[in-house]
């Protein structure tokens, strides 16, 4: 009899962690990506200095939304041309926005040192918003209009700096 009960809980666990493990899969085969197209995903999060940070903030202007982290050779390759390209374009209609998507801050705050960037980066130790985007990749960035529609979407490292790449911008102009 003990044994009858014991096999019923068991059948009932394996058929409970099946059901999940079912929904897992259907839900990572189904997260939204955002493309070429798309309304950027809204997000709000707060800077180290405590501001709050919204994609309307930005109403008007072309946004380069970049997402990256301290442990990603390849966005740290790209940081000196993304500040440059920041420096060059600002007042100009663009803004940069880097969103770090590292859990260790200490990490973090090494590289924002190291690298001084001269364009608004935030951390998001949640990965809320890259989730929301769909980026499982580093870099990527999404080259956004000022009515909300993601233009470009560029997956890997780039040259900011490249006269093709400003060129391109300077036509979103």
């Amino acid at each position: 009899m003990q044994r009858v009960k014991i096999d019923k809980l068991l059948r009932g666990l394996i058929g409970m962690l099946l059901v999940a493990l079912v929904y897992t899969i259907y839900a990572g085969i189904h997260q939204r990506v955002i493309g070429v197209g798309d309304t950027a995903p809204s997000f709000a999060i707060t800077t180290d200095s405590g501001r709050a940070v919204a994609i309307p903030d930005f109403g008007g202007k072309l946004l380069v939304l970049n997402f990256w982290a301290s442990w990603c050779p390849p966005c740290l390759e790209e940081m000196p041309s993304m500040n440059q390209f920041a420096k060059d374009f600002a007042g100009s209609g663009v803004v940069v926005l880097g969103i770090s998507v590292d859990k260790d801050e200490k990490a973090y705050k090494t590289v924002i040192s190291r690298v001084r960037p001269t364009f608004q980066i935030v951390r998001d130790p949640e990965t809320k918003i890259n989730a929301d985007y769909g980026t499982f990749q580093y870099p990527e960035t999404y080259i956004i209009n000022p009515e909300g529609k993601v233009i470009q979407k560029i997956i890997g490292p780039a040259d900011w700096t490249d006269p093709k790449m400003t060129g391109y911008i300077k036509s979103l102009l």
